[in-house]
């Protein structure tokens, strides 16, 4: 059941790019800047463990904003992301029921942070 605050996530559209201040705000900030700032979060495979631990990723409202957030892969959007590779490839691996479940181990946290740093230091070695 569905409380008054809730909002359906199946029919809700994604929010508009920067556009000026027409936007409602939270907090000082628009829909869009929370939700960009939480997925890049996502980035971190510290903190994608700590969701796991309060066992967000076994609850299905939570799913399902995740997979609301698939939009976030494709442009204009694409572009506002600071660190697109590991930000995209944890939100694909969220999508998985395996990885949302494996992820409580810390170490795959440890193994994805280890291959984030790899990838970097081999991207910085090809400049």
């Amino acid at each position: 059941m569905q409380s008054s605050n809730d909002v359906a996530m199946g029919n809700t559209a994604p929010p508009a790019p920067p556009a000026g201040d027409a936007e409602p705000k939270y907090g000082g900030f628009s829909r869009f800047e929370i939700e960009l700032e939480f997925v890049q979060s996502l980035a971190n495979p510290f903190y994608l463990n700590d969701l796991a631990s309060q066992k967000l990723l076994s609850d299905p409202a939570f799913v399902a904003y995740l997979a609301y957030l698939q939009y976030w892969t494709r442009p204009p959007y694409l572009k506002y992301l600071t660190y697109p590779g590991p930000t995209l490839k944890h939100l694909e691996l969220l999508q998985q029921e395996k990885f949302r479940q494996d992820i409580i181990s810390p170490e795959l946290a440890q193994v994805l942070a280890a291959e984030g740093v790899k990838a970097s230091v081999e991207w910085h070695k090809d400049r």
